[in-house]
């Protein structure tokens, strides 16, 4: 018998290309697995608070846009509540998975602009959005935020944790007009992304 200190690891998997198949058929063109992919919207018709709309792209790092990443968003509704909390708006599943566009790379995220969020430690949290990044290339999920320019970020307890300062700035979406943002995820050099180990 084999001990077990004598097995060798197996190589990593990255997540593509069949992170789509398995996730977003019908968007990878496989369809009749699900009426509707599963996350298909955060939001449902009658959404409390500003529908807004995300754009951008996930960018590697010789700065191509990935055009086949998926992301999967978790967030709070208008009033920064959770879903499944007591109060919680019930037309914000608070949950959405999405993909960069197979021709442009870029991703859009249409859903309510979430409110300020209490973190465990009772610390008013900014308003943000969770993203979760899988793609060719990423052996574990990315996991990051999504901020906002026109928000008071300057409290926030994950923001403040961020000791080079230039670098917070790689977690702020900027405000291209009323309701919509831009919001790229820079994977490597230059601008690179905050990345959280959560």
């Amino acid at each position: 018998m084999q001990g077990l200190e004598m097995l060798q690891e197996t190589p990593s998997q990255t997540a593509g290309p069949y992170v789509h198949i398995g996730c977003i058929p019908t968007f990878a063109g496989v369809n009749g697995v699900y009426p509707q992919d599963l996350g298909l919207s955060p939001i449902e018709d009658g959404a409390k608070g500003e529908i807004i709309t995300i754009t951008g792209q996930v960018i590697d790092g010789t700065g191509w846009a990935l055009r086949d990443a998926m992301m999967e968003s978790w967030q709070a509704d208008a009033a920064g509540i959770y879903p499944g909390q007591p109060g919680a708006d019930p037309a914000v599943t608070g949950f959405c998975r999405f993909a960069a566009d197979n021709e442009s790379g870029e991703y859009t995220l249409r859903t309510v602009k979430p409110g300020i969020t209490q973190a465990r430690s009772g610390a008013p949290q900014a308003p943000h959005i969770a993203v979760w990044i899988v793609a060719r290339g990423i052996n574990i999920g990315l996991n990051t935020r999504i901020y906002f320019e026109d928000e008071d970020n300057s409290a926030d307890p994950l923001l403040k944790r961020i000791e080079q300062r230039p670098r917070v700035q790689t977690l702020i979406a900027k405000r291209t007009a009323p309701g919509q943002y831009s919001f790229n995820f820079v994977l490597q050099g230059e601008n690179e992304t905050v990345f959280l180990d959560i």
